[in-house]
C-alpha cells in the first residue's frame, strides 16, 4: 500500500509499493483509517480461500497469531515498527521522525529531528504518516496472515512455478473499496508442498497486465508461535531487520521518545518469547 509523504527522509525504498520516493511534510487523506468492510467471502472463490487458509496455518494457525501480541520489525533498515496488536498502541520510528501512537484513537505524539510536534495540523498530520506507515510495511511484513483482511476478495488464478522455480497455486488479492490504494492487486504464490507464501507479484491497478514488481518471500524462522519472512530478494536493501515477537514490553517503548535500549529489555522481558530484536 502506498503511504502518504511526510517528512524528508531521502532516497528509500519502495514506499509506492517498491518505487523510490521522498518523504515531505505536506497534508495526507484528512481520514486515512476508515472502518473496513468484512472479508468478501461471497465474492471469493473456495479454493482461493482454502488456499489463503492454508498459508495461514503453515505459519502458526489463527489461533498462535491471535496469541501473538508484540511484534517488532525494521522495514529494510529504514523504519522501525513495534506493533502491539492487542492494545494498537504503535511505535514508528526512522532516523530522522518518531510517532508514538494508538490506532484505535488514531491519537499520539510525534517528533521530527527530535523536536516534538505540537501544532494540531501538523500532528493530526504526523499521525496520519504512523498509520499509513504501518499499513504499507505490515504488508511487506505480515502477508500471509492479511489475505483474508476485510475488503479483500480472492480468486484463484493457476498452477505455476515461481521465479526461483517452486511449484505454486497462484491467487489475486483486490480490495472492495477498502485501504490506502483500493485500485491495487496483489498474485501470491503458494507453494505447493510447504504452503507458504513463496512470491508476491504487486500490480499498481488491478488491470494492469504486468506487475509494478515480483519480490520473493524466503527465510522463514520462528518467532514465538509464529512464522515470519524477512527475506525480499537479492541485496541488502531488501532484507527485513529486527524481527521479534515479544509478550510483553515497557510501557517507555509506546510512551516515550528515547531512544530504545534493547540490550536493557533482552534482559529485562527473558520471560519473554522474543526471537531477536533491532541492533
Amino acid at each position: 500500500m502506498i503511504i502518504s509523504k511526510f517528512l524528508q527522509l531521502g532516497k528509500v525504498l519502495a514506499v509506492g509499493i517498491a518505487v523510490l520516493m521522498f518523504f515531505s511534510f505536506i497534508a495526507c487523506d484528512s481520514n486515512p483509517k476508515k472502518a473496513a468492510p468484512p472479508f468478501d467471502l461471497a465474492g471469493s472463490d473456495a479454493k482461493a480461500v482454502a488456499l489463503a487458509d492454508s498459508v495461514l496455518a503453515a505459519c502458526g494457525g489463527q489461533e498462535n497469531w491471535d496469541k501473538t501480541r508484540i511484534i517488532t520489525w525494521d522495514w529494510f533498515g529504514k523504519r522501525l515498527t513495534i506493533w502491539d496488536k492487542w492494545t494498537g498502541d504503535l511505535r514508528i520510528e526512522s532516523r530522522m521522525s518518531l510517532v508514538l501512537m494508538n490506532m484505535n484513537t488514531m491519537t499520539g505524539r510525534a517528533w521530527k529531528l527530535g523536536h516534538e510536534i505540537t501544532e494540531k495540523a501538523e500532528l493530526k498530520r504526523a499521525i496520519d504518516y504512523g498509520y499509513e506507515a504501518w499499513v504499507n510495511d505490515s504488508y511487506w511484513m505480515l502477508l500471509p496472515f492479511k489475505l483474508k483482511d476485510g475488503g479483500v476478495t480472492l480468486k484463484y488464478i493457476k498452477e505455476d512455478t515461481t521465479s526461483e522455480g517452486q511449484l505454486a497455486d497462484v491467487i489475486s488479492l483486490t480490495f472492495k473499496n477498502v485501504g490506502l490504494t483500493p485500485n491495487n492487486k496483489f498474485n501470491v504464490y503458494i507453494d505447493k508442498k510447504s504452503k507458504l507464501l513463496a512470491q508476491w507479484d504487486f500490480y499498481q491497478n488491478a488491470a494492469d497486465v504486468e506487475p509494478a514488481f515480483s519480490t520473493p518471500w524466503k527465510n522463514y524462522q520462528r518467532y514465538g508461535n509464529i512464522l515470519l519472512s524477512n527475506d525480499r530478494g537479492d541485496g541488502p536493501r531488501k532484507i527485513h531487520v529486527g524481527l521479534g515477537v515479544y509478550d510483553a514490553l515497557p510501557a517507555t517503548v509506546f510512551a516515550d521518545s528515547a531512544r530504545i535500549d534493547w540490550h536493557k529489555i533482552k534482559m529485562e522481558f527473558a520471560h519473554s518469547n522474543a526471537m531477536s530484536s533491532p541492533n
